[in-house]
């Protein structure tokens, strides 16, 4: 059900930071007109670190509006509270999400069993698919591959993302539970490699500003066609490091707006991309055959 370039989609916000629902609507169906494979809502990306609970819940309710079951619908609802992250699983399972996205909790760093015991009670507490998200680099925590092998036995617990960053971790996990979840990469930048040494695919910033092209790599990626995935992939290879010239989702908001998509709101402690990568990121869209305004089609 969950595999190829899935768009971790960013929230987007009018200049006085309310969520802007014509622009929602409007990056959606830019998304299923596409080819993305799967829409996940809420997550790092969506700016998930400065929106309440309620609204947060609501947003979710929102996406499912949307999306209208056109393709999967994953919310993002972790927690470095297990109370908390079981409260916002629930709100998305009640609201008809297809998944939810569960990264390991941050900021209070709990032990490998910590985190197993952490994940086992939200999988127990809420019948939803669940995948579990890695991503050291933001929660100061790793989750180990004997941890999430331990997991994988819980049936709903059906993927994981590891933005670890590294195709040797992506190995392992295929080879320790592969066969019982789908291993997704988080890292755009090693999403090719990912995709050819076993994973099902990309949760990705680059595809909400490239999403057919992002679609079409994963494809030949999935099918084992390296020549074809690599060739597309140096189409997509600057925005996966220009996206990150500074915190994500910054550079991607301002490529958005670029394209006329999204108006220019983020919130603090966030700000707007800095003038100095204007030109960095422009290239990076020029690379992936982006037309911006201001460019001639000839």
């Amino acid at each position: 059900m969950f595999h190829g370039s899935m768009v971790a989609v960013a929230t987007p916000m009018r200049p006085d930071g309310g969520v802007d629902d014509a622009a929602l609507e409007r990056l959606i169906e830019f998304h299923i007109e596409n080819g993305t494979d799967a829409i996940v809502a809420v997550g790092t990306t969506g700016e998930s670190a400065t929106i309440d609970f309620d609204e947060h819940c609501r947003l979710i309710k929102r996406f499912v509006e949307l999306v209208r079951g056109r393709v999967p619908l994953i919310a993002g609802t972790g927690a470095n509270a297990t109370a908390e992250a079981i409260r916002l699983t629930r709100c998305a399972m009640n609201a008809g999400a297809d998944a939810c996205l569960l990264v390991t909790p941050y900021y209070n760093k709990p032990t490998q069993e910590g985190l197993y015991r952490h994940f086992k009670t939200v999988a127990e507490a809420v019948p939803i698919p669940q995948i579990l998200y890695n991503v050291p680099g933001r929660t100061a925590v790793d989750m180990q591959p004997e941890t999430v092998e331990r997991l994988a036995v819980i049936s709903n617990i059906v993927g994981i993302k590891e933005a670890l960053g590294r195709v040797e971790r992506i190995d392992e996990l295929v080879r320790r539970c592969g066969d019982r979840l789908g291993v997704f990469s988080g890292d755009d930048a090693t999403g090719m490699e990912s995709m050819l040494a076993g994973g099902k695919g990309v949760i990705s910033v680059t595809a909400n500003v490239a999403p057919r092209l992002m679609h079409e790599m994963c494809v030949a990626a999935c099918r084992g066609d390296r020549e074809e995935a690599a060739e597309l992939d140096a189409k997509l290879a600057g925005l996966h490091r220009a996206l990150f010239v500074e915190a994500n989702p910054i550079p991607v908001k301002w490529a958005l707006h670029e394209m006329g998509l999204i108006n220019v709101g983020i919130r603090l402690p966030l700000t707007p991309l800095s003038e100095t990568y204007y030109d960095t990121v422009r290239a990076a869209m020029r690379q992936a055959e982006i037309v911006l305004p201001g460019d001639s089609d000839a």
